[in-house]
């Protein structure tokens, strides 16, 4: 089984080759000693030599120390078994394509069907799919009513694509995104459609902001996440993607409220409030170096930055300090929107009204769209000033209206609320067993499970180092049982979970289990050896037998159905 960056341990192993030629296939056996792309001789002989796979126009295979076997006739020939299914597939994926691929490399599966919650891969193998398209799936995979939206969208012969012209899947879609958004932003809105990702809709409402102000900086936070392009990324936190890059926009970065590891080292709600007071001190303070920005960004809660909610109380101290210095508020609602907090939408927990909103992911009901939706007193730039290709993706409107409409009426914000606070309070129980888990946090069904190591000493909050390996060892063991989960937050020590908000009670069961026995057995691989190992082995069928029902290290074996 290759590894997480594709090398191959040593094996022996029998593997079939035809000659090409009129006769009986030869088996070879040998150790593989590498894997990669290999010129095959016409000839072969008992030395190193490469096994063609059967790619075309590919030569991909093991580098074998081949030992003779004797050709059998092909009466008798026993049949080797076959690669695992998909197994061409990411290999051709690891060839063609770039070093930049990053959900790849987390889950080397081939889903080939998916519905809900539930992802079948070319194996076999079915998992419980907790990443959701990084919160783009609010109904889960193939939802009925999307799919009807999408048939029926095809049908009617109504045009694909038209820029940014006006059709009835378009208006269709602004009147439910209307509906949805809070009433007092609503009624004095305008929306512009963006290319179909949520960092083009970032970048529209910044040249907006700086239109209407005339200013050109920016406020944005520590862990922020907006998105890839220039200015978005100007505006995100994380060093690592833009320290090799020329540059980085006149930003200034300001404190978000992370109760656990508090800027200020006290955390809680003092930690929330010392921020505030920092953020109106430095921008009154005339030697304090902040040019007035256009705008400030922010989320209400911090996705990519490891699930971290902001107290609403300094939410609206944030909507207080700037509408009193003239400072428009984004809020980026790209990964909160659409039910995913409890709430349609995520400002509405702290009753703010922003001066824009970033709306992305699942307001296109799976597909691409983006849009930012901003009061109408801003509406001052000209034609032109913001447009791109792919602004009119018609299928993408049809499964936004359908999904938005779906969200209101079956009351899925309200659901979410109620499974997230199910799986909060189960996980932060288990943190009594599992002393890796640090912390736990989220609202609704956007869930961030911090792990650290817990033979460390804690700051001066009560907060441990990040322990990121042990991270990546119970993604590998969620994987391994069935389940889906992707990392994220600082040094990508925390666990996010992003289920569909149409997760049933038996599915976040399932969930809480699979995750507690990763967490368990990822945590003791850690300090195992083999005297622990034995003393382990014994405490665990000592629990099975009695009954115990208390999370085991080992885990189960892994499922094949979710």
């Amino acid at each position: 089984m290759a590894g997480a960056d594709g090398a191959l341990p040593p094996v022996t192993f029998r593997c079939p080759r035809s000659l090409g030629r009129a006769g009986a296939p030869r088996a070879l056996s040998g150790e593989v000693h590498s894997l990669g792309w290999f010129w095959v001789p016409p000839r072969h002989s008992g030395r190193s030599r490469a096994i063609k796979l059967g790619l075309p126009n590919f030569f991909w295979g093991f580098a074998l120390s081949l030992a003779a076997v004797p050709a059998q006739a092909a009466s008798g020939a026993t049949a080797a078994a076959a690669p695992p299914a998909g197994e061409a597939i990411l290999r051709r994926q690891r060839v063609r394509e770039s070093a930049a691929r990053t959900y790849a490399r987390s889950f080397p599966i081939v889903p080939v069907r998916a519905h809900g919650m539930t992802v079948e891969g070319a194996d076999g193998r079915r998992y419980l799919d907790c990443l959701s398209g990084a919160g783009t799936l609010a109904l889960g995979h193939n939802h009925p009513v999307v799919l009807e939206a999408i048939r029926r969208t095809l049908d009617s012969g109504a045009p694909l694509h038209l820029l940014d012209l006006a059709t009835a899947e378009k208006d269709d879609f602004t009147s439910a995104l209307f509906e949805s958004l809070p009433p007092e932003f609503a009624s004095r809105a305008r929306v512009h459609f963006c290319g179909p990702a949520g960092t083009d809709a970032v970048e529209a409402a910044l040249k907006l902001m700086q239109t209407a102000t005339g200013r050109s900086g920016a406020l944005a936070f520590t862990g922020a996440y907006h998105g890839m392009t220039a200015g978005a990324l100007a505006l995100t936190g994380n060093v690592a993607v833009k320290e090799p890059l020329p540059g980085g926009g006149e930003v200034v970065r300001l404190p978000y409220p992370y109760g656990y590891r508090c800027p200020f080292g006290v955390g809680g709600e003092a930690g929330a409030e010392l921020g505030a007071t920092y953020v109106e001190r430095l921008l009154d303070d005339p030697s304090g170096g902040v040019v007035p920005p256009a705008a400030m960004v922010l989320e209400a809660v911090q996705g990519e930055g490891g699930v971290v909610p902001a107290p609403d109380g300094w939410l609206r101290e944030m909507r207080r300090i700037t509408a009193e210095r003239g400072i428009p508020l984004i809020v980026d609602e790209v990964q909160t929107g659409v039910g995913r907090t409890g709430a349609m939408w995520a400002v509405e927990h702290s009753g703010i009204v922003p001066d824009a909103m970033v709306l992305s992911k699942a307001i296109g009901g799976s597909l691409p769209l983006a849009v930012v939706v901003y009061r109408e007193d801003y509406d001052g730039w000209r034609p032109g000033a913001h447009t791109g290709t792919f602004r009119g993706n018609t299928l993408a409107m049809a499964a936004g209206a359908a999904t938005l409409r779906y969200v209101a009426a079956h009351g899925l914000a309200e659901r979410a609320a109620v499974a997230g606070e199910r799986i909060t309070t189960r996980l932060r129980e288990l943190a009594a067993e599992l002393p890796a888990i640090g912390d736990v946090r989220g609202r609704g069904l956007m869930i961030g499970v911090e792990l650290v190591d817990p033979g460390a000493d804690p700051d001066a909050c009560g907060a441990r180092p990040a322990d990121p390996a042990l991270a990546v060892r119970v993604r590998e063991a969620c994987l391994a049982r069935g389940l889906i989960v992707e990392l994220g937050g600082r040094h990508d020590a925390v666990l996010r979970l992003l289920p569909p908000l149409t997760i049933t009670d038996e599915q976040v069961a399932a969930v809480l289990e699979r995750l507690a026995e990763a967490i368990a057995a990822a945590s003791a691989a850690q300090v195992q050896t083999p005297a622990t190992a034995q003393a382990r082995a014994t405490a665990q069928a000592t629990a099975s037998g009695s009954g115990s029902g208390s999370v085991q290290a080992s885990g189960s074996t892994a499922r094949g159905g979710a």
